[in-house]
């Protein structure tokens, strides 16, 4: 749905925050939300442009395993095959178009949701697939992620909320 007038307000918060970096390129979530959160971030950054990407739509990026704790396993009741199956092959796309190295300095803007910031985190660190479950984001948090030409991506900041009013 869209976002609230407080969401409206958070994203106002991230755009002055983020109004100082130079952005090489934007991409939000088709998702309505993200769409206008993005609408907003870029409204304070004129000359960025952005457009929507399909890899990162929220999804379901993996599904039960047997070393996963018995306490997430309720959360796959409604969940099918396909769906996972999808948001596998989905992640699996984003991450080689988003935290593979590029040549030259870039600094990309992602606004998207919960579940792909967390696969996003969890491939960085290298965990197993299941443990994006617990990796949780506040609307609007502020997730860097380093990706450097000749080494592993580096987690800068995950879920900061210095932004936002208390």
């Amino acid at each position: 749905g869209p976002l609230s007038p407080k969401g409206t307000r958070q994203a106002m918060a991230i755009a002055e925050r983020l109004g100082g970096v130079p952005f090489t390129r934007s991409y939000h979530s088709p998702l309505q939300r993200a769409a206008e959160t993005d609408a907003i971030m870029t409204s304070r950054m004129p000359a960025l442009e952005s457009q929507p990407s399909a890899l990162l739509m929220d999804c379901i990026p993996s599904g039960p395993e047997p070393d996963m704790p018995r306490a997430f396993e309720p959360f796959f009741g409604a969940i099918t095959p396909e769906e996972i199956d999808a948001g596998q092959a989905q992640m699996a796309d984003a991450v080689a178009e988003f935290l593979t190295p590029a040549r030259g300095e870039n600094h990309e803007l992602l606004i998207t949701h919960t579940f792909v910031i967390s696969w996003f985190v969890r491939e960085v660190f290298g965990a197993p697939a299941w443990r994006w479950l617990g990796l949780n984001q506040a609307n609007c948090g502020l997730t860097i992620i380093r990706v450097r030409s000749a080494k592993p991506p580096v987690l800068v900041t995950h879920n900061d909320l210095g932004h936002l009013p208390a």
